[in-house]
């Protein structure tokens, strides 16, 4: 598929490109990062040069899809929807140091979530959200996006660091996008 540029009141959603490396590789620095995302650790020059021509490759093969998230014009994060088919895909995304608690995440994730679902999108009838356990963050910022909270998975996530337990949650097309409960969250 061709890339597609997502924009929001205040986010422009595109492809990263080489201008984008020397930010990725700031932001992959953060411990937070480090320690809720698969990046390698340390994260080097080379690792976010193959990361963005990685993502072009991807965006070819219909296999993910990611954006960088931009905010007055610099790269705030990163977002995607990732393992595509049938009908189904996953939602991640990270924010650097700088641009957390901005509404950055909700607003990014918002204008993917609905070009996921859209007929003119992706078309899926099913997103995912998975997290390392403890990212409290990143499940709220699901939540308020209508995921429904569906269960821990054992030692699901691999990353260069290991294995970890991973909370899911699922959002479907169709679904009233209005937050619900989350037991981990203590709703």
């Amino acid at each position: 598929m061709e890339a597609v540029t997502l924009r929001t009141a205040r986010l422009e959603l595109s492809p990263p490109t080489a201008a984008d490396v020397d930010a990725i590789v700031a932001a992959c620095q953060d411990p937070g990062i480090v320690r809720y995302t698969p990046v390698p650790s340390p994260y080097h020059r080379s690792d976010a040069e193959q990361f963005v021509a990685k993502v072009a490759a991807d965006w070819i093969s219909n296999e993910h899809v990611t954006w960088a998230v931009r905010l007055d014009g610099a790269v705030a994060g990163m977002m995607g929807v990732y393992r595509l088919g049938t009908g189904s895909g996953e939602l991640g995304y990270w924010t650097g140091p700088a641009f957390r608690g901005r509404g950055v995440v909700a607003e990014a994730s918002r204008a993917v979530v609905d070009w996921a679902f859209a007929l003119d999108g992706l078309a899926l009838a099913r997103l995912e959200w998975r997290a390392v356990v403890g990212n409290v963050a990143s499940a709220r910022a699901a939540r308020a996006q209508g995921f429904r909270y569906e269960g821990l998975l054992r030692q699901a996530l691999t990353s260069p660091r290991g294995r970890d337990d991973a909370w899911i949650a699922g959002l479907l097309s169709g679904d009233d996008r209005t937050p619900q409960p989350w037991p981990v969250l203590g709703d």
